[in-house]
């Protein structure tokens, strides 16, 4: 089968490469956990995907602190990317951690799942519900929907109370997990009337068809749905506005490899 590289030099046309930004550090077998999210999407044959770990991050995103670090995390994993010749980025959390700030860094458009997930809801139905794994995500979803103004339009944000595994993410519990998340989104569209159900992470991802071909309402898939923002922005030649997230105007992106050199090396001395 020819490769998305082959097809594009015999069409002439340029292969657009999109960095995903995997937001813990992990092995290859971990990140191909990841990776699997690129069969749930059709996406063309002049695009392809490289999936990145950040070099730090908090165990979970759970304090102030943790939102911290992982900006930070995400930010010092992309800023390379435009001059490593990406053409877009996707940050594989729905925290959206690090998109803006890499958006005011670089000129290629950045995604990630949050926001998208919840604007995507909004046009498909009129009351969202989001479905996570862990209570103590719901920080981050109550500040995407405050920052996008939307708060009237959530019914409901449901969770299971498991710990999230962000490296395995649901391997070897899917029966007893796929079975209690179906049962919470059933609560969020008959109890709460919610029309649409948002995954409430990536780390889900494992989960969505066994929910899509069970529920009465669309389930958005917060991850692939970020592939394909990219895909159609590059094809329609369509970044972030400057005017919204400005350049610095005294850059300091080498303070970031310092410090995130400085941790890595006080790690193997430890």
């Amino acid at each position: 089968m020819p490769t998305a590289r082959g097809i594009c030099c015999q069409r002439g046309l340029k292969l657009k490469k999109v960095l995903v930004i995997v937001p813990f550090p992990m092995t290859e077998e971990n990140r191909d956990l990841r990776r699997a999210q690129l069969e749930a999407v059709r996406l063309g044959p002049e695009i392809s995907f490289e999936f990145r770990s950040v070099r730090a991050a908090p165990k979970n995103y759970v304090s102030a602190s943790d939102m911290a670090l992982a900006e930070i995390g995400v930010l010092e994993a992309g800023l390379k990317a435009e001059s490593d010749g990406f053409d877009a980025i996707c940050v594989d959390t729905v925290s959206d951690s690090g998109v803006t700030a890499l958006r005011s860094e670089l000129s290629i458009p950045v995604f990630g799942p949050g926001k998208a997930s919840v604007l995507m809801a909004m046009m498909l139905g009129k009351r969202f519900s989001i479905l996570a794994m862990w209570p103590h995500w719901r920080h981050f979803y109550e500040k995407t929907l405050m920052e996008l103004g939307v708060a009237h339009a959530c019914a409901s944000i449901r969770s299971l109370d498991v710990t999230p595994d962000n490296q395995g993410l649901l391997g070897r519990k899917e029966d007893e997990t796929f079975q209690a998340l179906e049962n919470l989104a059933k609560a969020c569209i008959e109890e709460d009337g919610a029309d649409v159900i948002l995954l409430g992470s990536t780390t889900m991802h494992q989960a969505h068809a066994f929910l899509a071909e069970r529920l009465s309402v669309p389930v958005i898939n917060p991850g692939p749905l970020s592939y394909k923002m990219a895909e159609a922005a590059l094809d329609l030649g369509l970044s972030h506005s400057r005017a919204a997230f400005p350049r610095s105007p005294a850059p300091q992106t080498d303070v970031f490899h310092r410090m995130l050199d400085g941790a890595q090396r006080s790690k193997a001395a430890r």
